[in-house]
């Protein structure tokens, strides 16, 4: 056995946790649109999270790691995920799951695009040549016209794109500040947000016996997929933890088609592959430029 199957293993764990808690986020997502809307799916996602948050930092007394010297930088990011994540719930319920996450798999090609502009890195030729294969991927999934696109197609794609923007900010606030700082400023300023978009028209749904449950595994669900994700990426190189990630493409399609009916549309796989494949190009070349570094 070499040395880098036991961590490949561990990845191989952590993200089948991260492929599960995405699915049933999903899940629940679409299970409570019928009495809550999206920004209250948020508020209460986020009042659910911030509770779980503050019981860790209580019991690990880790309160001495949540400061504020990055707040502008903080509101950015958490602005873009709270827009990104109701186009998102938005998306779950009024396009097939499958349709979903496919487009929701460019969000690494909008960072490569946003990346020079944002973080001062270099366009490189690969990395533009897996935006254009990401692009081309987006083209055969959403086939644009007046018959395919529609709301949701377009919620699920801007979603990808808000994702990335959280994904470059996060990637900055992590240079200064620890995981329970940005989870806590995450919750919080979330909440804050969820309150006044979901009370703008004074009426915001309460759960209920059928309706809290699924509220309370969307919020655990969104906390323990991108902790396994990220210990997934601390333990593995990106180019084993993303052919993983990409399991959630064929999982929840089959988690639409029995529990939805959900017709499995070739083109949306083909369109993931062709998107899959322009990710990984761009993982591949920065891997091979880190191990001749």
């Amino acid at each position: 056995m070499s040395d880098d199957q036991p961590q490949i293993g561990r990845a191989a764990l952590w993200m089948t946790g991260a492929i599960a808690s995405f699915s049933s986020m999903a899940v629940a997502g679409r299970e409570v649109s019928f009495a809550i809307d999206t920004f209250e799916i948020m508020m209460y996602r986020s009042l659910f999270g911030l509770l779980i948050v503050i019981l860790i930092l209580t019991i690990t007394r880790s309160w001495a790691q949540v400061s504020r010297r990055s707040m502008g930088l903080q509101a950015v990011r958490n602005v873009a995920h709270f827009t990104g994540q109701n186009l998102w719930f938005f998306a779950v319920t009024v396009i097939p799951l499958a349709q979903v996450f496919a487009l929701e798999f460019t969000m690494p090609i909008w960072v490569v695009v946003l990346a020079p502009l944002l973080l001062g890195e270099r366009l490189t030729s690969i990395r533009a040549m897996s935006a254009v294969i990401g692009f081309v991927g987006i083209l055969i999934v959403a086939r644009p016209s007046p018959e395919t696109i529609n709301a949701g197609v377009i919620s699920a794609a801007s979603a990808a794109f808000f994702f990335a923007i959280t994904a470059i900010t996060t990637k900055k606030l992590t240079r200064t500040e620890s995981i329970a700082c940005i989870l806590f400023w995450l919750t919080s300023m979330q909440l804050v947000l969820g309150v006044i978009m979901a009370g703008y028209d004074g009426d915001i749904a309460l759960p209920d016996a059928q309706t809290a449950p699924w509220l309370l595994l969307i919020a655990i669900a969104g906390l323990t997929a991108h902790y396994c994700y990220t210990n997934a990426l601390a333990i593995a190189p990106a180019t084993v933890v993303v052919p993983f990630d990409f399991a959630r493409l064929p999982t929840i399609a089959i988690v639409g088609m029995v529990m939805y009916h959900e017709a499995l549309d070739v083109w949306v796989l083909v369109g993931a592959v062709v998107i899959f494949f322009g990710n990984y190009l761009n993982i591949l070349s920065e891997t091979r430029k880190k191990r001749v570094a």
